[in-house]
């Protein structure tokens, strides 16, 4: 299963943009593949202006999000890992959202996968000494039949 966060933080951006706020993100800068101005780190950590008059060439992927900005005059590429992104928020009022640790999400190999298969066992509740002579009556009055009744078991 997918990361939900970057789908999270895209929208979050393009809703701070449509009410007309500053988008902010605080960045892990501790993470493997996060590429920022390090002089400006504190903590481990650094926010970063994403609004479109601060940055340029913008991309918001699942894998990763990025732009290109100017950090004391100097241009630079900012690369930041989605796994690294920890906040998104608007600079005028704090609102957005801040990211828990999601745990990982192993993909799934053919072998894990459930399988749906009949299963010829009796059922629980059934007697094997009963007769299969037809339906018997349930407690709510519904009719069941006896045996042989096709069943689905999920197997792992």
């Amino acid at each position: 299963m997918q990361s939900s966060r970057p789908y999270l933080a895209r929208a979050l951006y393009q809703w701070l943009l449509d009410n007309e706020l500053t988008p902010y993100i605080v960045v892990d800068a501790e993470q493997p593949g996060v590429e920022v101005p390090r002089q400006f780190v504190q903590n481990g950590q650094i926010v970063l202006n994403m609004a479109p008059t601060a940055v340029r060439d913008l991309f918001m992927e699942n894998e990763a999000l990025g732009f290109s900005a100017r950090f004391g005059g100097q241009p630079m590429r900012i690369m930041v890992p989605i796994a690294a992104l920890v906040a998104i928020y608007a600079r005028e009022n704090g609102v957005g959202m801040v990211f828990g640790h999601e745990p990982v999400m192993p993909e799934t190999a053919e072998a894990d996968e459930p399988v749906l298969s009949s299963v010829d066992a009796e059922a629980p509740g059934d007697d094997p000494g009963a007769e299969e002579s037809g339906p018997e009556e349930e407690a709510d009055g519904e009719a069941r039949p006896r045996k042989g009744r096709p069943s689905l078991r999920v197997i792992k």
